[in-house]
């Protein structure tokens, strides 16, 4: 997931300066860029180099925003501002064309906004019950209402394929279970993904991948979006789940990244340990996972179990199918320590690099060793909202 909110902890980053408070941070598709949602204004960061490219305040300059997403690099942003307090409290989601300064459209909304989410067609809308979703450019369109268990973390993925096709993942209905739509195909799955409520999910670019993790914390699942079969462990042991182990104890999953390739997965947690792991995932046939071009022509995604880098297993491994899960479960590849006070979201990089979001409004970025792992090498740090180089900040005015 690429998305977090300030929540009711006290690790929310503020601007002393000018009394700002970071209120959610997200990042683009291509995870190239960031957007910092404050109290006051929404504003967006290129990742490498690090610096602060575009701040826009709303056309009256009172208020905030809640949320804030943009589309890859361009200049198509969704906000989402709230107005009004106890029943008359309202929800606006608009989209912005910064190019051309016009609002492509806007809605409103009589209960909470938890998250909105673009691809190249479609925007999805994130409330306490149901995600919808609309034609981007045609928005009295809606495509599809999906109603969810209760969904107060606003969970909800959309993929980004060059052709413009979208898959959309969300909580279905029933506890642990998760939703995936392709929308142009209108074909539905559902995931029985965990036994508890899900707490973070996260996809591939292409729809093709989605892992998960539960409120328990402590393992994260794959599956192909295709079939919905978790991705096994080998091709001949197909009844053996492949899961990473973040840790024993219950913890809150923050944040879930699947690199590009799909040779590692990413967890933040309450817990103030970054976790890499190596997943050795191919598609059948022989291609590795993360060169399949399109969600729909992806056959069965199985474990790649060739060589490579692996993840620290327990000792008691080899009485896999005597002893709990616990004991047959992958450790993480990778570490990194984060403040445990902070709540982050992590995304890959280019090279073996990792870019953590702190909501202190902490920029990361850090290095692992592919073939030895271990502990990870900061290289870059940065507070965001006391960035000196401020751009050209404007309103929001058709």
């Amino acid at each position: 997931m690429g998305h977090a909110e300030a929540g009711d902890t006290t690790s929310g980053g503020v601007d002393k300066k000018e009394q700002v408070r970071l209120v959610s941070v997200s990042w683009n598709q291509d995870k190239s860029c960031f957007v910092a949602a404050t109290t006051a204004d929404f504003r967006v960061f290129s990742c490498r180099p690090f610096s602060e490219k575009l701040r826009r305040v709303h056309e009256d300059g009172g208020g905030g925003f809640t949320a804030a997403e943009m589309l890859f690099r361009s200049n198509i942003f969704a906000t989402v501002s709230v107005s009004g307090a106890g029943k008359e409290r309202h929800f606006k989601v608009e989209v912005w064309d910064d190019c051309r300064h016009r609002r492509i459209w806007q809605r409103g909304y009589p209960t909470t906004v938890r998250a909105v989410r673009l691809s190249r067609n479609h925007a999805a809308v994130a409330v306490d019950d149901a995600v919808r979703v609309y034609d981007l450019w045609a928005p009295t369109r809606l495509l599809i209402r999906a109603d969810t268990a209760p969904n107060p973390r606003g969970l909800c993925c959309l993929s980004c394929r060059a052709d413009g096709s979208t898959v959309l993942a969300c909580p279905g209905k029933d506890r642990g279970q998760v939703r995936v739509e392709h929308l142009e195909g209108k074909a539905s799955r559902f995931i029985a993904a965990h036994a508890s409520d899900l707490a973070c999910m996260a996809m591939t670019a292409d729809g093709a991948v989605l892992a998960t993790a539960s409120v328990k914390g402590t393992l994260v699942r794959v599956f192909s979006t295709v079939d919905g079969t978790c991705l096994q462990e080998d091709s001949e042991k197909a009844s053996s789940n492949i899961h990473v182990r973040r840790g024993r104890d219950t913890a809150e999953i923050y944040s879930i990244a699947l690199s590009p390739d799909l040779k590692w997965l990413a967890v933040t947690s309450d817990k103030g340990t970054l976790h890499v792991f190596s997943l050795r995932i191919r598609v059948a046939g022989g291609k590795d996972a993360g060169d399949v071009p399109s969600a729909a022509a992806v056959p069965l995604v199985q474990t790649n179990t060739g060589t490579g880098s692996s993840n620290a297993r327990s000792s008691l491994s080899f009485m896999k199918g005597i002893l709990p899960n616990y004991f047959s479960s992958e450790w993480s590849f990778a570490q990194f320590r984060l403040p445990e006070t902070t709540r982050c979201i992590v995304a890959f990089g280019e090279q073996n690099t990792v870019m953590i979001l702190g909501m202190d409004a902490s920029f990361y970025l850090c290095t692992f060793d592919p073939v030895n792992g271990g502990e990870m090498v900061r290289k870059e740090y940065f507070r965001f909202l006391n960035d000196k180089n401020i751009p050209e900040v404007r309103a929001l005015i058709t």
